[in-house]
């Protein structure tokens, strides 16, 4: 896993922008609407020179005040033209741009729910975060300020050359003369700027995911008085997302400063050739004046293309991400068409119907790797039957964890095949399969909210009154009391409540639920012996009528199990009931001894 952002593609790829235009699609009108004020606005900057050209070569020499008030008045209508339709084109175009911004992200998130537990092994969590927040942001600078208005500039560009030509053509290739030089200019700086915004995405990147990773473990930095080095790590890559800016303002300063410099030159060349002309009576003053402004306006949409060209080359770099996370195959899914066989009504939605409660596992010649290289699980075969109670043990490394990801289909099995009620579990829907399982783990994940809302997990068929009779079932009603009852506060990650109050909410959490399968992942293994007291008489009340798989660590957990499954380096080597297995004196019976006998 590493938080090196790819290896990105072409400043401009056309696939990529018709990809991202599908995007405005839902928005056409809008669109259609903020172009039409851009021509339109552009069509209205033609009209000032004009109008000044008319004042000084017709009306001033004839003393018209009544005319000179008539420009004047056109003068300020074109303004308040141009200010209207400068504010209908920017409002629409930034609200549409939000609104894509939010289907962009709202699909991303999506995307994010359906993809399986080995891409999260793979990405870290900053570099997610990027593409959903400072990648989609670059996406929006597009639909809002380059997209749609790059057509107004090309129009304004194209409207004012042909004004000027119009004009006086010959007037009009000495102001064109500068251009060679201000594509020249735009080249340079669209070459070396590319690069530029690829390292500030990049390093970005890395900021969040560091961030992310230390701020998370930050009691473990504390802890291992790790401050003085994660502060120098961080240093380090905080410098070089500052240096990529700065290069990349280095880069702006001396572009905006040559377009400058290359409009005064061009000012400049009109004075020299148009102002002879004038004084040789072959130009009139007027035409000058109106000249010099449409000269000016002739620059500006140059510099908003290369501005338009900015937007578009973070859009190129950031879409290249997004797509790419986008177009990550979703592996473990729903099928198109699940079983016939299927337990019950397969749905992809929280209102699918609950399995039955009769339900037979079975793992059937069970091969798993999570790197396709090294054996975790290596031919497992073994059977639960309905309202068993199954105890899973062995040593660290063994497979007992992956038994759990398997079954609840957080990855698919390499060879072999898992059964429900002889169903294989990779042709009913996800959302059945995971709807048998209520799953309590030796990590308990709390989310910010309140005790109620991580019990019932947005399920409002889970009334108050069930919360509160499930806690108190689990023996967490004393300690959720004490902090102010169900609508107590929860921080992030549960960080205000001890370990043992988490898994207790985690207790709650499964039985309200009311799951068929009751599965247990070291549930008890971080909890001190009062703490386990109270569990163990929950369990008892929590197991009654469900299979239950329980692995652990603690073999005083298992001991009244039905049956206890003995792994060890992938296999399965030994079944049997606790007295049954210590009385073979094999694996169990070493790791019986390790826990009770020594020390």
């Amino acid at each position: 896993m590493t938080h090196e952002e790819d290896v990105l593609g072409k400043a401009y790829d056309a696939r990529l922008m018709r990809r991202l235009l599908v995007y405005l699609r839902p928005y056409r009108r809008s669109v259609l609407v903020a172009l039409a004020a851009i021509l339109a606005g552009a069509a209205l900057q033609l009209v000032p020179p004009w109008l000044t050209l008319q004042v000084i070569d017709t009306y001033i020499p004839a003393r018209d005040l009544d005319g000179l008030m008539t420009i004047g008045a056109l003068y300020l209508a074109t303004l308040v033209g141009e200010f209207l339709l400068e504010y209908v084109q920017t409002t629409t175009l930034q609200i549409t741009g939000q609104r894509i911004m939010f289907d962009v992200r709202m699909e991303i998130y999506a995307h994010l729910q359906r993809l399986d537990i080995r891409f999260y092994d793979r990405n870290p969590v900053g570099r997610l975060m990027t593409r959903v927040t400072t990648d989609v942001d670059a996406l929006n600078e597009l639909f809002t300020s380059g997209v749609v208005s790059v057509f107004g500039d090309v129009f304004a560009l194209t409207a004012i050359m042909g004004a000027m030509l119009l004009l006086d053509w010959q007037l009009a290739l000495v102001a064109f003369a500068v251009i060679p030089f201000i594509a020249t200019v735009t080249q340079w700086f669209r070459v070396h700027v590319r690069d530029t915004y690829r390292d500030v995405r990049t390093w970005i990147a890395r900021i969040n995911a560091f961030l992310q990773e230390n701020i998370t473990g930050m009691s473990t930095v504390q802890l291992f008085r790790r401050e003085k080095r994660n502060f120098s790590q961080f240093d380090e890559v905080n410098t070089e997302h500052m240096a990529a800016n700065v290069r990349a303002i280095f880069y702006y300063a001396v572009f905006h400063p040559a377009i400058e410099i290359l409009t005064a030159l061009a000012t400049a060349l009109i004075l020299w050739f148009g102002g002879g002309r004038v004084v040789d009576d072959t130009l009139t003053l007027g035409t000058l004046v109106a000249f010099i402004q449409y000269a000016q306006r002739l620059f500006r949409p140059i510099q908003d293309l290369s501005e338009k060209f900015n937007v578009l080359q973070a859009a190129m770099a950031s879409s290249e991400r997004v797509f790419q996370l986008l177009d990550t195959r979703v592996d473990i899914r729903t099928p198109v068409v699940a079983s016939a066989a299927a337990l019950a009504n397969a749905a992809e939605d929280a209102t699918v119907v609950r399995p039955p409660a009769d339900v037979h596992i079975a793992f059937e010649n069970v091969w798993f790797a999570y790197n396709d290289t090294d054996w975790v699980l290596r031919d497992v075969s073994f059977t639960v039957r309905p309202g068993e109670r199954i105890g899973v043990v062995g040593a660290t490394g063994a497979g007992k964890t992956t038994i759990i990801n398997l079954l609840l289909r957080f990855y698919d099995v390499t060879k072999g095949r898992i059964t429900f009620n002889g169903v294989d579990i990779r042709d009913l829907a996800l959302a059945q399969v995971r709807g048998l399982f209520g799953l309590v783990l030796q990590d308990v994940h709390l989310f910010s909210g309140s005790i109620a809302a991580n019990v019932r997990l947005g399920d409002d068929a889970i009334s108050d009154a069930d919360v509160r009779a499930t806690l108190q079932a689990v023996n967490a009603e004393a300690f959720v009391d004490a902090l102010g009852g169900i609508d107590a506060a929860v921080a992030e990650r549960g960080a205000t409540l001890s370990v043992g109050q988490k898994q207790l909410l985690s207790f709650a959490r499964a039985l309200a639920f009311d799951p068929p399968v009751l599965v247990l992942d070291e549930a008890t293994s971080s909890i001190d012996t009062d703490t386990e007291l109270l569990i163990r008489e929950a369990l008892t009340v929590l197991m009654r009528g469900r299979t239950t798989i329980a692995i652990a660590h603690r073999l005083s957990t298992i001991q009244d199990m039905d049956r206890v499954l003995v792994f060890h380096k992938g296999e399965l080597r030994e079944s049997g009931r606790h007295q049954e297995l210590l009385a073979e004196r094999g694996i169990y019976r070493r790791l019986y001894d390790l826990q009770y006998t020594r020390g």
